[in-house]
């Protein structure tokens, strides 16, 4: 399996079980956040099976791989208190500003609402704040004013409770549009500030 299908799915739990004096692996695809369909491809010696459905498993026994159809409560039962460790998910909320401002428009003044309760779920919050501007103007300007929309997300979240230490700043200006435009191209959706809580 490799590192490229590891990242390309949300959850994959591998549990070794040892049964007797030979090691027995589960390999289960949990489902993906939002629905997502992901896959896994198990290989072991000349065999290989893959995954394409929530709960799909394969266990390794004495003849080969076993595939075979998990549930949630089996999952559960066998793996619950380490899935229950795990840390949160990261997650990603965009706010959008008026052109040429570090003023959030009305619809993204809601969200901080919103991204202050995914917050409040994680005992250490560790925030990233990163500021984006379209592309009308210069480099200097746009670095600048991605730099004041991300500094007022980051005082917004001190002022509602969150640790200074545990948020990071980066200004990015024009350099990276969420869509592509020519110079000087006024695109609501890349006046933005992506805040991403891991």
């Amino acid at each position: 399996m490799g590192a490229r299908w590891v990242r390309s799915i949300a959850w994959l739990w591998l549990a070794g079980v040892l049964a007797g004096c030979a090691a027995r692996t589960t390999v289960v695809l949990l489902p993906e956040a939002h629905g997502r369909d992901t896959a896994v491809t198990v290989t072991r010696g000349d065999g290989s099976v893959v995954l394409d459905r929530p709960y799909a498993a394969v266990r390794e026994g004495a003849l080969g791989l076993r595939p075979f159809q998990s549930t949630p409560q089996e999952v559960g039962s066998q793996f619950g208190a380490a899935l229950a460790a795990q840390p949160a998910r990261a997650a990603t909320f965009t706010l959008y500003f008026v052109e040429g401002k570090d003023v959030l428009t009305d619809e993204s003044r809601q969200l901080v609402e919103t991204s202050l309760a995914e917050l409040a779920r994680r005992p250490v919050p560790d925030v990233l704040v990163v500021g984006h501007t379209d592309l009308v103007g210069t480099h200097a300007s746009n670095d600048a004013l991605s730099r004041q929309r991300a500094d007022l997300i980051r005082n917004e979240l001190i002022r509602l409770g969150v640790a200074p230490q545990d948020i990071e700043v980066i200004a990015r200006g024009k350099r990276d549009p969420v869509v592509p435009t020519a110079d000087g191209v006024a695109e609501p959706r890349n006046r933005r500030v992506e805040v991403i809580v891991r």
